[in-house]
């Protein structure tokens, strides 16, 4: 099985996104599959047509910087580039396969070359990206931006041989839009168990430089979005439930919500509760996994976040550690209420404090809850096990695009 895998950036960028094709990507080879893979000009500055990063060549689409700078230029110039380079790829690795992955322009890119040359196209959706575009402040919501995207989405889908998603929540919204329940196969996000090691013991010498003590430690690991609800966590502390707790909250990461979080923290006098640390470097996370007593995920209701279930809840799960997250759609599929981690009531800060006085209050219960999200985590959210998922959809030999767009679809 030779298959073309169409991106929309990669390693060595790093995002949610490269690392979960990294995941594919090693488990399809580990299966004896070829993998090829093409990234569009999302993924900037190109020295050459194919780069090597983590023992796996990707070829590269043109880019031009002043380009990718104007609106509307951008998206023409990036669906025009990745179709002449995933021609040129076609001809160079003869795939049995096309299968590009979010976003839409990746997909009608995909439908094109599909139907020249008479291959198969799987479309995979791991986020609707009108959605994310609404927190990004780059699109309102159902505004004419807004609309064109997820007709072009819809478009794709409808077209493509068999559609793949990360989620229930993706696979839903996709059955709304009239896209048949049996042309699409969930591949669910999950972790590599072997790249995580259980942390029960915290990293002495850190605790010592970050002056932790014998403090209980909260944590957020991760990008500063403002879907992420990073506010209502900080606004949490100055609760009741949580104001006599001699606690900390260990804030890692960076991105568009830094500067007003510290802004907050200096408004509410947490100065001495809350550390930014600032991003650090991929082989010295673990470190501050191991300081945190309970990962905090506590995302704000919206679209993106009824859909498309996080990374980071699993990753603390694989490393034994108590998770607490908002009730949002997302969360629910990974989270089983105080079985796998704990749910509060999303944008509820007074819920979301006393929930987390609660856990905390409560150390006899850790054990069976870290042992019961690590055994969700190893049996059924590990990468071979979802990437098995694929077999199925590979082998059903799906019609060719041809077919499809002539209308002599079974669906």
């Amino acid at each position: 099985m030779r298959i073309l895998h169409v991106l929309d950036h990669s390693v060595p960028l790093h995002s949610g996104y490269s690392f979960r094709t990294l995941a594919i990507l090693q488990q399809q080879r580990a299966r004896g599959w070829q993998t090829f893979h093409l990234t569009s000009a999302k993924q900037g500055p190109r020295l050459d047509w194919q780069e090597m990063n983590t023992d796996l060549v990707f070829m590269r689409s043109p880019y031009l910087a002043w380009v990718m700078k104007v609106p509307l230029l951008q998206q023409l110039f990036t669906l025009l580039s990745l179709k002449w380079a995933l021609s040129k790829a076609v001809r160079q690795v003869e795939p049995d396969v096309i299968h590009a992955h979010s976003s839409a322009l990746n997909g009608l890119a995909g439908l094109w070359q599909a139907k020249i040359s008479g291959l198969p196209l799987v479309y995979e959706v791991r986020a609707f990206w009108e959605d994310a575009a609404v927190d990004h402040g780059t699109a309102v919501e159902n505004g004419l931006r807004y609309k064109l995207t997820k007709a072009l989405e819809t478009f794709v889908l409808k077209h493509a041989s068999a559609v793949t998603t990360i989620c229930q929540g993706l696979k839903s919204d996709m059955e709304s839009r009239g896209i048949p329940a049996d042309k699409i196969t969930l591949i669910p996000n999950a972790v590599d168990i072997d790249k995580f090691t259980p942390l029960t013991e915290r990293d002495q010498t850190l605790e010592q430089q970050l002056n932790l003590g014998d403090k209980k430690v909260l944590g957020f690991l991760g990008s500063f979005y403002a879907y992420e609800g990073l506010n209502l966590l900080v606004e949490a502390l100055n609760q009741p439930a949580l104001q006599e707790q001699n606690l900390c909250l260990l804030l890692v990461g960076g991105g568009p919500q830094e500067a007003a979080l510290k802004q907050q923290v200096a408004r509410l006098g947490l100065e001495d509760k809350v550390i930014f640390v600032g991003r650090v470097n991929h082989d010295q996370v673990s470190r501050y996994y191991s300081l945190v007593d309970v990962l905090v995920y506590p995302r704000i209701g919206m679209r993106l976040t009824e859909t498309v279930t996080p990374l980071k809840p699993l990753e603390a799960m694989a490393q034994s550690k108590l998770v607490v997250a908002s009730d949002v759609g997302g969360h629910h599929e990974l989270i089983r209420e105080g079985e796998t981690g704990y749910l509060f009531k999303q944008g509820d800060v007074q819920d979301l404090a006393e929930t987390l006085a609660r856990v905390l209050a409560s150390p006899e219960a850790w054990p069976d809850i870290w042992q019961q999200g690590l055994h969700f985590v190893q049996h059924e959210r590990n990468w071979a096990t979802s990437v098995a998922n694929y077999v199925d959809v590979y082998q059903a030999k799906p019609q060719p695009m041809g077919a499809l767009i002539d209308g002599k679809s079974s669906h």
